[in-house]
């Protein structure tokens, strides 16, 4: 990925910030499987955190995953800019977005780690459902567990990217913002509340 210095995110724990709020990731390897699949975070492990997940076992990527390299995105945000929203021309119109990439060695888990990688995305999504019996009860899972496949993977670089047009003079920065805040397109507000929590690309 491309990222001019003036846009990339500030360091790591930015960029680990920016996955724990935006965990549904785009896992690619070598071999241009790409499976989409939520991931859980453990920043404690290894220099940069290790992501794990799990993917069903009738998906044949799962076959590829062992001690190779891979390459998942978390995407953020993102929306058309209309140059109507600058204070003035000429201009162009572009997309506005965040990103994030995370590459790393990733290997398979067993049984007890695929477990424990499962349970704990659901206990970061809606952890009371760990103890629904009636929901969840205990041989239910284990059926399910036996057709889906864990893994983890150790981050070894990360890179982070914020295009929301910190280039452009404050005036446009604010015309965008206003533009984004006041669309009717889901996506378009939420980019505009990602500029003002991250306070870049406002014009504030």
């Amino acid at each position: 990925m491309h990222v001019p210095e003036t846009l990339r995110m500030a360091g790591a724990a930015e960029a680990q910030a920016f996955i724990d709020a935006h965990s549904f990731g785009f896992l690619l390897t070598p071999d241009l499987e790409a499976t989409h699949l939520p991931l859980v975070l453990r920043r404690e492990e290894g220099e940069l955190g290790t992501l794990y997940g799990h993917v069903a076992r009738a998906n044949p990527h799962w076959r590829t995953l062992d001690h190779g390299e891979a390459l998942v995105v978390f995407s953020g945000p993102h929306a058309y800019i209309s140059p109507r929203w600058y204070a003035e021309g000429p201009a162009v119109p572009t997309w506005n977005y965040a990103v994030v990439h995370a590459r790393g060695r990733i290997r398979l888990l067993d049984a007890a780690g695929t477990r424990q990688a499962v349970r704990e995305l659901v206990a970061v999504h809606e952890p009371t459902l760990l103890d629904d019996e009636a929901l969840m009860p205990v041989d239910f899972e284990t059926r399910l567990l036996q057709a889906v496949v864990g893994f983890r993977l150790e981050i070894t670089s990360l890179d982070g990217k914020h295009k929301l047009g910190q280039h452009r003079r404050p005036a446009d920065q604010r015309g965008v913002y206003r533009a984004l805040s006041e669309a009717s397109d889901g996506g378009a507000r939420a980019l505009a509340a990602y500029m003002q929590c991250t306070g870049l690309g406002t014009g504030e």
